[in-house]
């Protein structure tokens, strides 16, 4: 037993990781900030439709495309220097984001502010990994960590409403700067330095393989639940898989892999990472539909739509708190298929709102978010604590991945299936101009822009088929969770509660 595996955290490590939670806070803010953002931002920019699919979109994707370079980046040249580097990235795209001239140059932006957070999350959550050599307490640790993410994640629509109301829909991103000058400040002297001193020069081929891997297959999603399948997104697919072959398989033969593929074979990290993304696909999308449902269904101003969000937000905050230290006595798997039954009450209230009934919906999200902050830092845990200390940074980048692809493939599948039956289910009315009755087939937000040159019924029968679209939606990511669920009972039932060994090389994963 080694002494940096056992070793309790001290006061420096604690307030480490109060400096590590303003990076995290940030990047889960500008995962949901746009949603309250988009409709200033739609009037300010006037992107086209695909511009403004693009606009929600190129944040996630390429955090998602690029986190396994940035974590494996990190083991290379050392996961503070990472994380500052990143930090000033970050804050510098978030100035040319905010004051964007065009829907284009903020689409481009939003890719590189997406890069720029690659290196940002892996670093955070490996740092933590070094810091807390004590199982117990790097439990809690990461709960902190998942519930500071989902802290802004929840504070996104409120502080995006405020800033807007108060200034303009750009200086929602502004945030970024003082906190980057806090890290930059702190960074040196509260978190330790690490780099694995055995890992090789960074491979060009498999960073090119990882992105070719990732990216066209969430674009060949985005596709299908746009269009339906067709040539285009087959290739797409085909391609990102074929590419996924090459990478393991190049993997295989490094003596330093970009990452370590043989993590797989321990069925409590592959069972962990599919449900973390089967949480996050159901999250992702429901979140971005419960704020459209509170402006667009009840008419609510940015700023009271994310003081709505506040309860759920409160809900995630005690489960990723709390599951941890439940975890302690209690199997995690067990604590996690709990949760998850939970979050499927969220859901089945979901199915079962209609328009005029926030309450039933907030309700309704608050279960399914008290679902994911337990499955967010026990999971997240599971992923960390199943790699040696010096691939916990590669280990992070995925767990991230997942992640960041579970939102992505949420908005992109759960909102495309809400439009597509918000499509079917709406016609144009009679007695208005072509191009006005195609603005309110099209979508929900399309209907209320020309509600001044339409009956008002119609405007409300178009609301309640994007709430019809909506419980469908619901439907579909509450089987979901239930199977998530069910992965948890029986994969994750072998893993011991937290502490259970104070050895971690005995620990079962």
């Amino acid at each position: 037993m080694t002494e940096v595996a056992t070793r309790r955290a001290g006061a420096r490590e604690w307030a480490g990781l109060a400096l590590l939670a303003l990076p995290t806070v940030l990047l889960g803010l500008d995962v949901t900030v746009l949603y309250l953002v988009l409709p200033s931002l739609v009037e300010a920019l006037d992107p086209s439709a695909t511009q403004t699919l693009w606009i929600m979109d190129a944040y996630g994707f390429f955090i998602a495309g690029f986190l396994i370079t940035g974590g494996t980046l990190g083991d290379r040249i050392g996961r503070r220097r990472l994380l500052m580097i990143g930090i000033t990235a970050f804050a510098a795209v978030s100035v040319f984001a905010a004051f964007a001239p065009s829907a284009g140059l903020l689409i481009l932006a939003w890719a590189l502010l997406g890069t720029a957070g690659a290196t940002l999350m892996p670093s955070t959550l490996s740092l933590i990994s070094n810091m807390f050599g004590d199982v117990r307490q790097r439990a809690v640790a990461i709960g902190i960590w998942a519930t500071m993410f989902a802290l802004g994640m929840a504070a996104g629509p409120v502080v995006g409403g405020a800033l807007v109301g108060a200034f303009w829909w750009g200086a929602a991103f502004l945030l970024a700067v003082p906190i980057a000058v806090i890290v930059l400040v702190g960074a040196p002297v509260l978190l330790p330095e690490y780099a694995d001193p055995e890992a090789g020069a960074l491979d060009p081929a498999s960073v090119a393989l990882s992105l070719v891997a990732i990216l066209p297959l969430i674009y060949a999603i985005k596709l299908a639940a746009d269009h339906g399948p067709g040539l285009g997104t087959v290739t797409l697919a085909v391609l990102a898989v074929l590419a996924a072959i090459a990478f393991v398989r190049r993997q295989r033969r490094l003596t330093s892999p970009l990452l370590d593929v043989t993590l797989f074979a321990k069925g409590a990290f592959s069972a962990a990472l599919a449900v973390l993304l089967i949480g996050l696909i159901g999250v992702g999308g429901t979140m971005y539909l419960v704020t459209l449902y509170l402006q667009l269904v009840e008419g609510f101003t940015p700023l009271v739509a994310g003081l709505w969000m506040g309860p759920p937000a409160t809900a995630m905050f005690v489960a990723a708190i709390g599951a941890p230290l439940i975890a302690r006595r209690i199997r995690p798997g067990t604590v996690m298929a709990v949760t998850l039954g939970v979050s499927v009450i969220g859901y089945a209230l979901l199915a079962l709102a209609d328009a005029g009934d926030p309450v039933r919906v907030v309700t309704g999200f608050a279960f399914v978010y008290l679902g994911l902050g337990a499955v967010a830092a026990l999971g997240t845990d599971m992923v960390v604590g199943a790699a040696p200390p010096t691939k916990s940074g590669s280990a992070a980048a995925l767990s991230e991945t997942v992640q960041e692809l579970g939102i992505a493939v949420g908005v992109a599948v759960l909102g495309s299936l809400t439009t597509a039956l918000y499509r079917a289910r709406v016609t144009p009315p009679e007695n208005v101009a072509p191009e006005v009755g195609k603005q309110v087939t099209e979508s929900l937000d399309g209907a209320l822009s020309v509600a001044d040159r339409v009956p008002a019924e119609v405007v409300r029968a178009a609301q309640h088929a994007f709430v019809a679209g909506m419980n469908i939606a619901a439907v579909i990511a509450g089987i979901a969770i239930v199977a998530a669920a069910a992965l948890c009972l029986t994969v994750l039932r072998h893993v011991r509660p937290l502490g259970a060994s104070r050895d971690p090389a005995t620990v079962e994963y």
